[in-house]
């Protein structure tokens, strides 16, 4: 197989302009970068275009099974020099894989009998949205639904900072009015989380059929998913610091709720 080495190659520059959200939008492509998120990638049956490789790069010896995995499933398959490799990663080490694949967007109507959820409304840092990801596949959620987005769950820090949890649970993009009726339909009680909250997150039932509830990292929660909320909580702060890291708060939350269901 040639190995690519040109940075001028237009599949190499294709694969740059995924970074931007108005190519990812344009051509319905994204990037996956890493060995982890390809390999969850590659189990959850994404559909890949293309998959660029370069050996000189991977950190271990499980990489050509992935490789031969991802070329079975129809992806064009790339070696390309490490100059070209690196120009096309977009992190600090690379480990010499990355794909294109296409987006698979996901509606309400994905989620089978759903009692745990989470909403992250308008979160703008990518790499917040993809630690709620993350710790939202820890506790074993039924779903992660963005409202009304900020940053898209296509842009390659989320997949970076999910670690590839993108791929082991249903994701899903809506609007707050959508979201609104199809929790109401369901019967699924919404929690959300506000300093101004009279009980803190340890003190009420997640048990129940829930939607944790959180917002952005500047102002937190907007008035609609305020005024909805059937269950507020707050965490306690003791310190000069009034809020946490939205990530953060939000692990938390769901931890409590792990544990409750686990007694």
């Amino acid at each position: 197989m040639a190995e690519l080495t040109s940075l001028q190659n237009p599949k190499v520059k294709a694969a740059i302009a995924l970074r931007d959200s108005r190519d990812r939008k344009k051509t319905g492509l994204y990037l996956i970068e890493g060995y982890r998120e390809n390999l969850r990638a590659s189990d959850a049956g994404t559909p890949f275009v293309r998959l660029f490789y370069c050996p000189e790069l991977f950190l271990g010896e499980n990489e050509p099974a992935l490789i031969e995995a991802i070329k079975t499933s129809g992806a064009e398959v790339l070696s390309c020099s490490k100059s070209v490799f690196e120009k096309l990663s977009y992190r600090d080490r690379p480990d010499g894989l990355l794909t294109v694949a296409e987006q698979n967007p996901l509606s309400l109507e994905h989620l089978k009998n759903p009692n745990f959820l989470v909403v992250a409304e308008a979160i703008e840092k990518p790499g917040n949205l993809g630690t709620i990801l993350r710790s939202s596949d820890a506790v074993g959620v039924d779903g992660v639904i963005v409202a009304d987005r900020c940053t898209d769950i296509y842009n390659p820090n989320v997949v970076r900072a999910s670690v590839g949890t993108l791929f082991t649970r249903p994701v899903i993009e809506a609007k707050t009015d959508e979201i609104l009726a199809y929790l109401k339909q369901n019967g699924i009680k919404i929690v959300s989380t506000t300093p101004y909250a009279e009980k803190e997150y340890t003190d009420v039932d997640l048990t129940v059929p829930i939607a944790i509830a959180v917002g952005t990292e500047q102002l937190g929660l907007s008035d609609k998913w305020l005024e909805a909320a059937d269950i507020k909580v707050k965490i306690p702060m003791l310190g000069v610091a009034d809020s946490l890291n939205v990530a953060t708060a939000t692990t938390l939350v769901l931890y409590e709720a792990l544990r409750q269901r686990r007694q």
